[in-house]
């Protein structure tokens, strides 16, 4: 009977340690929001103020969902981009880095529409 108690306040255990990190896990569009949303806009396409101020800044649309893997984003929020678009990697840990990039590629694959600028 002991062996069994033990195991089932084992299993209690291993059952509520993990929960906290599926609690955890990175939400990629809230972290845009915060984030990316100033400069690549709601939907992924810059507001006409930052296409001014920085004229290569991506848009998020089809032809950037060809060219970029979800790991060649997590590369640019990791080093950055040239002068224009700073490192995230001490503002973001690898799995929110990771979630934003799904984000993205979500981002990406949807239609745009006018008015969102």
């Amino acid at each position: 009977m002991r062996h069994v108690l033990l195991g089932v306040a084992a299993l209690l255990v291993v059952g509520t340690a993990a929960r906290p990190v599926a609690a955890q896990a990175a939400d990629g569009k809230a972290l845009y929001g915060e984030t990316c949303k100033k400069c690549h806009g709601v939907l992924g396409s810059p507001p006409q103020t930052m296409k001014k101020k920085y004229p290569k800044i991506a848009s998020f649309d089809a032809k950037f969902l060809e060219t970029h893997s979800e790991d060649s984003i997590v590369k640019v929020l990791t080093k950055g981009k040239g002068e224009d678009m700073e490192s995230y990697k001490s503002k973001m840990s690898p799995a929110e880095m990771t979630a934003v990039a799904k984000y993205v590629r979500e981002l990406a694959s949807k239609p745009k529409t006018g008015g969102h600028d």
